[in-house]
């Protein structure tokens, strides 16, 4: 899943990198930080690539895709748990102990699968991981921003944002490195144990959170560690302020009169404002993950494959392409979402999205038209060497989807001068893919061999480039500020848990839907989906662009409320312009 980002400004990245070089408890919390988000982000990296040596490792994965879907999805299900549970952890026993806890499940689940003898037990790990990776995801940002000075605050929860995607590209190159050492996926899926372990020494180290600690009555540890984050001038100041912000939650939950969570939430959809603005953010959450995005993050290599690139280092080496742009992606988000407006910086983001699925359907079509043929006289050649495949006949023209569909689970082996001449159509083993190389020639699981591939990367390359600085960031930026502050925890959660439960709907079924749909079709499916995420964007998520949370609420309790309507804050922001609303208070 594509992480919360939190804006900051210019100055604010230039007080980090001074703080960080001056003071060493800074440097400890940007460390711990980092790490945090490069395990999120190498998590949803590393198994895209670690898939395709683990399929030709275990034969059940080879013939299964419910099975490949299981091996990934099974962490996105374990980090659903994970944010429901660290979510009550944190509460409970502080941010210190949680993200401790989930360094262990994570660095467990690391070794579990580093050591899989079977693919079930790799399921394990992975929900051993998801688990840590759920908890980490809500806690690390909190605790930084809990636990650093509030003038770089913004910068650190930012980075920590940024790094998400720096994880996934940091997975594709280890991944890329171990494609020629012994044990492949085992050292790709247990390397990631490294730096948990190394996150958990830092956290032993650093102290609890000064604001969970205060609002548990410890406030001699609180006011301790605040004296080790500020200097000596400030510490006064900012124990009164931070005196004053919990008296103020602590007023707020009493205002809302419901401890329950369900007597929380009965309250807040009670409420028009909160409705209207929680309509806002599941929508765009759920469609952040319904335009296919975790498609490409979790399948990417085996997308290329589809594309018509057979060789497992070919696609994994291409995969870094996408990779790369998204985290690209997400340093131009940060620059221009306070310029362009949230609402017109997604719909920019699905138009392109929209296009390019097309683009990339269209693409599949013309490839899976002019695949190759295959050949009896081809397959009969390795009729001695090797099983050909069972529902072949040569009575019966066949192309090499035909072969790559067939029920018994097949491959195709392409023609030794020329790819694109008939081929062989063989019984999908570790014995006929070897038969086929050993004769210099390339062995096809996934997609057949054509000209459309270059095109195909070109399109998923733009479809990145669409999505990341808009539905990618944008979502999570809404999601803070278009709840009122009373029930902006219940909302957030709510929206947070529609993001985990699309991304697992739309992990689940992506292979299965290319092996029942084809690949083009698949395509062409989320395309809709995406067109459909459109309207639905435009007609139920609002401009909050320089609105304070104040005018944001007021904007949302209007009788004339309209999401397409540009509503204009009050106060210092300056008169309304033509066609806009002033939300200026009477």
């Amino acid at each position: 899943m594509e992480g919360g980002v939190t804006v900051a400004d210019k100055a604010q990245f230039k007080e980090c990198l001074r703080l960080t070089w001056t003071q060493p408890y800074i440097l400890q919390l940007v460390l711990s930080a980092g790490i945090g988000g490069l395990l999120f982000g190498y998590d949803t990296g590393v198994i895209s690539g670690a898939l395709l040596y683990i399929r030709d490792d275990f034969a059940a994965v080879e013939k299964s895709t419910v099975l490949r879907e299981t091996i990934v999805s099974m962490a996105v299900a374990g980090a659903i748990v994970g944010a429901a549970f660290g979510g009550w952890m944190n509460d409970k026993f502080g941010r210190k102990p949680s993200i401790i806890i989930a360094d262990i499940l994570f660095l467990g689940g690391a070794l579990i699968m580093a050591f899989s003898p079977t693919p079930q037990v790799i399921i394990v790990g992975r929900v051993f991981v998801g688990l840590g990776v759920g908890m980490a995801s809500m806690t690390a940002p909190l605790y930084i921003s809990e636990a650093s000075p509030a003038r770089i605050r913004g910068a650190l929860v930012s980075t920590n944002g940024l790094l998400i995607t720096g994880g996934q590209f940091l997975a594709y190159l280890i991944n890329l490195a171990f494609t020629t050492v012994p044990g492949t996926w085992r050292w790709m899926l247990g390397i990631a144990g490294a730096p948990a372990f190394v996150q958990l020494i830092l956290m032993l180290m650093l102290p609890e959170s000064p604001r969970w600690l205060y609002r548990k009555g410890r406030k001699e540890e609180a006011s301790a560690i605040l004296r080790k984050i500020y200097p000596a001038n400030e510490v006064e100041q900012e124990i009164d302020a931070m005196r004053q912000s919990v008296e103020d939650e602590v007023l707020l939950e009493g205002s809302i009169g419901e401890q329950s969570l369900f007597g929380k939430l009965r309250k807040a959809l009670g409420s028009k404002v909160v409705r209207r603005g929680l309509l806002a953010g599941v929508v765009a959450q759920v469609a952040q993950q319904f335009v296919g995005i975790n498609t490409v993050m979790y399948y990417s290599p085996t997308i290329v494959q589809l594309a018509g690139f057979a060789s497992n280092n070919t696609a994994m080496a291409l995969s870094l392409i996408t990779s790369g742009l998204n985290a690209i992606g997400s340093i131009v988000s940060m620059f221009f979402v306070d310029r362009a407006g949230r609402r017109r910086l997604m719909l920019i983001s699905l138009v392109g999205i929209v296009v390019w699925l097309a683009v990339l359907g269209g693409t599949f079509l013309g490839a899976a038209h002019h695949a190759p043929p295959v050949s009896d006289l081809e397959t009969r050649r390795f009729a001695n060497q090797t099983q050909t495949c069972q529902e072949f006949s040569p009575h019966v023209r066949w192309s090499c989807m035909n072969c790559l569909k067939a029920a018994s689970t097949c491959g195709f082996c392409a023609h030794q001068g020329n790819k694109l001449l008939p081929g062989a159509c063989l019984a999908l083993n570790d014995a006929s893919r070897g038969t086929c190389r050993a004769d210099q020639r390339e062995f096809y699981t996934e997609g057949c061999p054509n000209n459309f591939g270059w095109l195909a990367l070109i399109g998923l390359g733009a479809y990145i480039v669409s999505y990341s600085p808009g539905m990618g960031t944008v979502p999570w930026i809404v999601n803070s500020e278009i709840y009122p502050l009373r029930f902006r925890g219940v909302c957030g959660g709510i929206a947070a848990v529609a993001n985990w439960v699309s991304n697992l709907i739309v992990t689940q079924t992506f292979l299965s839907l290319t092996k029942a749909l084809g690949t083009s079709a698949t395509f062409f499916l989320f395309c809709c989906v995406s067109f459909l995420a459109l309207v639905v964007v435009f007609l139920t998520v609002p401009e909050t662009k320089g609105l304070q949370f104040e005018e944001v609420e007021r904007m949302l309790e209007r009788k004339d409320y309209k999401p397409w309507k540009r509503y204009h804050g009050g106060g210092d922001v300056g008169p309304a312009k033509g066609g806009e609303i002033s939300l200026a208070a009477p």
